[in-house]
């Protein structure tokens, strides 16, 4: 099983920037996809930025331009650099991965705990 943890959640204020990290461990397993995803109160969970183990990117129409997403394959780790960031961006931020396992790549995911981001105006 894979275990992810995240990092880097916190307090800012409206216009400045933050960077979230995710690390995933574990034995043997084959990365997919990773990303992160949000949910703010009330509302349901969406997809803010997702990255594949070839690199290709992908992100959420609010974020685009503003948030990049990046992998270190070696360390089995993703980003999130924020800048911008505006009070629409305050949510808990969950880190998300897509992997296989052993020699019929089992495919399974698993998620973070999230890491709670606060913008203030």
């Amino acid at each position: 099983q894979v275990h992810l943890v995240e990092s880097g959640g916190g307090l800012v204020q409206a216009g400045e920037s933050l960077r979230l990290s995710c690390v995933a461990s574990g034995e043997d397993f084959n990365i997919r996809r990773m990303g992160w995803y949000r949910q703010a109160p009330g509302k349901q969970r969406e997809m803010v930025a997702v990255i594949s183990s070839g690199g290709k990117t992908s992100y959420a129409y609010a974020v685009k331009g503003r948030f990049t997403i990046g992998r270190d394959n070696a360390e089995n780790s993703i980003y999130l650099q924020m800048n911008s960031v505006n009070t629409e961006d305050t949510a808990a931020y969950f880190c998300h991965i897509e992997y296989g396992v052993g020699p019929g790549d089992a495919q399974y995911d698993e998620w973070g705990q999230g890491t709670q981001v606060t913008v203030s105006s």
